[in-house]
Order: structure tokens, then C-alpha cells, then sequence
């Protein structure tokens, strides 16, 4: 066996893969839960008689609220990158697209980027929002660096090469 055909058996042994931002995720997520919960205990604690008592459809909108807010903040947390031995698959927020690994040309994430960047092969860039230094810093440097070795991996696996390596 050669020595790329060995860093290829070993790039897929570790596949399928999820990257995605944990601690931001669950930072969303409790606080949509909380704000749920804080805004029933409101609503329904409001009067029911006296000078200004609250109406049903009036608990309701809170209660409502509070769950739109909770939907917003699960779409924020829905980013992900997923790798499999077949290509990349990347969920932003409300996109999901499919790569071949020969379509990824380079990884990017440099300082100051609010999330990694993928150079494709047809000359656009693609947001990977599923790795966010944002939070987790050195989660998210660790999970770049490996994207990138999959893909230079993988990619040149696949008999595509690149000059920007």
C-alpha cells in the first residue's frame, strides 16, 4: 500500500463525522427553554379580575412569543457539516447543500472569520456555519484543521489535485 492510499484508509475510518458548534447549540437551546417556561409562569401569574386582568388570547400571545423565540433560536443552532466517505454535507440555517470531496477545494478559517469558508472547485466560497470559533475556540480550530485534512485527503483520493494546497 502506498502512502497516500494509507492516509485515505485512515481519513475514512473516522467517517461518518458531525461537526457543529456544542456549546453554542445548547446555549440556544436552554435559553429558548427557559425563555418558554419564564414567559408561561408570566402569563398565566398575570390577574385574572381587578382593574387590568388578562385575557385568555392575551396569555396565549405571550405564551406564543415565547415560542417563536424559542423556534428562532433552534434554527440558529441547526448548523452542522457532515463528512462521509461520499463528500461533505453542510446545514446552515435554513440551506443544505451536498459536495463530492472534488468539489472542495480548500478550507478556510482565518482570524477574525465568524465561521469556516469552503473555496469549491466552480470558484464560489460556501459558508460552513456548523464550525463557529465564536464560543469554542479551540473546538472549532481543532475541527478546521481535521475538515481540512479530509479534504485534502479525500479529495486528492478522489484524483483531484490543487495548487492552493
Amino acid at each position: 500500500m502506498t502512502g497516500a492510499e494509507d492516509r485515505t484508509r485512515a481519513a475514512l475510518d473516522g467517517l461518518p463525522r458531525t461537526f457543529r458548534p456544542v456549546v453554542t447549540r445548547v446555549v440556544l437551546l436552554s435559553l429558548g427553554a427557559a425563555l418558554v417556561v419564564a414567559l408561561t409562569v408570566v402569563a398565566l401569574m398575570m390577574p385574572h379580575d381587578g382593574a387590568g386582568p388578562w385575557s385568555t388570547g392575551d396569555r396565549i400571545t405571550v405564551i406564543m412569543v415565547g415560542v417563536l423565540i424559542a423556534a428562532v433560536l433552534a434554527l440558529l443552532s441547526r448548523p452542522k457539516v457532515t463528512v462521509t466517505a461520499d463528500g461533505v454535507t453542510v446545514v446552515n440555517l435554513t440551506v443544505k447543500r451536498r459536495l463530492a470531496w472534488a468539489e472542495v477545494v480548500r478550507v478556510n478559517l482565518r482570524p477574525g472569520d465568524a465561521w469556516v469558508h469552503l473555496d469549491l472547485a466552480d470558484g464560489t466560497t460556501l459558508p460552513v456555519m456548523g464550525i463557529q470559533p465564536g464560543i469554542a475556540k479551540e473546538q472549532a480550530l481543532h475541527d478546521a484543521r481535521l475538515l481540512r485534512s479530509l479534504v485534502e485527503t479525500l479529495g486528492e483520493a478522489q484524483g483531484t489535485t490543487s495548487a492552493d494546497h
